[in-house]
């Protein structure tokens, strides 16, 4: 069967999405990497299958897969800005709620039509992220004395230097596979630009470097806020642009400000 979709990204971070909630069928691993293949497929960073929501208070599902490996993904910070942008327009409203594996995501609409999203609370303990054995997520015991924090999935962010002199190629697949990680991590190489601003760069589990990577954003602002290297709202600068996050400090929530993008739709023929 032909199935529809519409190309979507956050800053570079590019989607493919598929609305599953009226009978088109979730893709196949096999089906998906025929997808992601950039050069006989449409291409993307990840696919989206947008589900009918289980929890009672969400409109939508978020239903996730790399485009490397086809493993699933626990949080897509940016993948849910599109997806938010997506179910405003479709309910006519200035919010929304978006239900993943990982939690309930809080959307509204920001200024210049940016979207905001309640990220929740980072988890900071070692079995939280998780880690493989007990250790100070402040200060992980590897080489360049990295922090551990999860969003919904596993970060572990580096503070360089020069964030573009890092061969973030030979060096994330090495940190993703490591053994503290039983569940792989995405990495990530900030420089501290001034008390407001980062520069980031990313290597994703699953799926190697990003423009942007919208989970890893906040990860490295909270980060770099534990270690006293910034104040609690930065400007998080990507190869793919800029996205604002607050730790707020009410709530020890993270919020996730940025622009979407739609690239163009059609018809995934022949799977």
């Amino acid at each position: 069967m032909d199935i529809p979709f519409l190309k979507m990204h956050g800053l570079g971070n590019d989607f493919v999405i598929i609305d599953c909630r009226k009978g088109t069928p979730v893709l196949t691993k096999a089906q998906i990497l025929q997808v992601a293949d950039r050069k006989r497929g449409v291409g993307f960073d990840q696919i989206v299958h947008l589900l009918p929501p289980k929890a009672q208070k969400a409109d939508v599902y978020l239903d996730m897969y790399n485009n490397a490996d086809g493993s699933p993904l626990g949080a897509c910070g940016n993948a849910s800005r599109c997806v938010a942008d997506l179910m405003m327009a479709e309910l006519g409203t200035m919010e929304c709620t978006i239900e993943t594996v990982s939690g309930i995501l809080e959307c509204t609409r920001a200024e210049n039509w940016q979207i905001c999203v309640d990220m929740g609370a980072p988890k900071l303990e070692w079995n939280e992220i998780p880690l493989s054995k007990q250790c100070d997520t402040l200060h992980l015991p590897l080489e360049g004395d990295p922090v551990g924090v999860s969003m919904g999935n596993p970060h572990c962010v580096y503070f360089c230097e020069d964030v573009g002199a890092i061969s973030v190629d030979k060096l994330g697949p090495k940190i993703e596979h490591d053994p503290l990680f039983p569940e792989r991590t995405n990495v990530e190489y900030v420089g501290i630009q001034g008390k407001d601003h980062l520069r980031m760069r990313v290597w994703e589990r699953g799926a190697g470097i990003t423009q942007a990577c919208g989970t890893g954003a906040c990860a490295s602002a909270v980060a770099a806020i534990r270690r006293g290297l910034t104040g609690r709202k930065v400007k998080v600068t990507l190869d793919g642009g800029d996205l604002l996050i607050e730790w707020r400090e009410r709530d020890g929530h993270v919020l996730m400000t940025g622009p979407v993008a739609y690239s163009f739709e059609g018809n995934i023929l022949d799977l």
